[in-house]
């Protein structure tokens, strides 16, 4: 397979993600694209969060594609494309998605990849549609920690995880680049059934990497009190259901974060 949209590399900016909404909002995007930074000084995380990574040990792009579905119909899309991300990379390293399993690699509703639940890469999905009848574009941003892990710990405070932990010692990590074309042509793979099919196809698929199942979590979201019950999965639209008290409830993609509960 080849990678079906226009490449960008640059040496620094502030954001990829950035660089292209500006596009989508001046209406100047008309083909895929794909930009990638070795540099960014502004990478965003959810929420408003900024994104910190090494640039010698991260690798963070995005990605531009255009969408014929509504907003609305595109819900599980986040979720959809942490599967791709695991495909990418496991076809990257030459190695089996089940190995990667057991090693601890997991999926954290809505965006985030684990590895024995420390963080080992993040997805932040913006954009949108001008106008009723024009393409959705959504802006897909991809960081993902590819190798030294304990230094990236230093500068965010938290555990981290990162490619070569996942890897058996025999085997060398793969180059930057080669890791990041793998993943754009798993990310057009699976848009290209999410177009034909939506998230519900994906469903079980997604449901076995779900790190928190079966836990007791607490979400909490700007503004809202905080809500904890019991992670029973997703739904075939990609909404977290949780059962609170005698009830159980779908929770949306949002301003929101997932924490299991001590």
């Amino acid at each position: 397979m080849t990678v079906n949209c226009i490449l960008e590399r640059v040496a620094e900016t502030r954001s990829t993600n950035d660089d292209l909404l500006e596009r989508w909002r001046a209406g100047s995007l008309i083909d895929p694209v794909a930009r990638i930074a070795y540099k960014q000084t502004a990478g965003k995380g959810r929420a408003g969060r900024t994104w910190l990574a090494n640039p010698e040990d991260t690798i963070c792009f995005s990605l531009a594609f255009p969408f014929h579905q509504s907003p609305a119909e595109l819900s599980g899309l986040s979720l959809l494309v942490g599967l791709a991300v695991i495909s990418g990379l496991a076809q990257a390293c030459n190695l089996s998605e089940a190995t990667f399993f057991d090693a601890g690699l997991r999926l954290k509703w809505p965006n985030d990849l684990l590895l024995n639940n420390a963080k080992l890469g993040g997805i932040l999905i913006e954009g949108g549609q001008a106008k009723s009848g024009d393409p959705t574009w959504m802006i897909v941003g991809i960081g993902i920690n590819l190798r030294n892990a304990k230094e990236i710990e230093v500068g965010l405070g938290q555990k981290i995880g990162s490619l070569d932990q996942l890897l058996p010692s025999s085997i060398t990590p793969p180059d930057m680049e080669y890791v990041w074309i793998k993943l754009l042509e798993s990310l057009q793979g699976y848009f290209k059934q999410f177009a034909q099919s939506g998230f519900g196809s994906f469903h079980s698929q997604w449901s076995r990497w779900d790190a928190y199942a079966g836990q007791v979590v607490c979400i909490s979201g700007a503004g809202k009190d905080s809500i904890i019950g019991t992670a029973k999965g997703v739904d075939a639209n990609g909404a977290l259901l949780l059962e609170n008290e005698h009830e159980t409830i779908c929770v949306y993609a949002g301003d929101v974060s997932l924490r299991a509960k001590p």
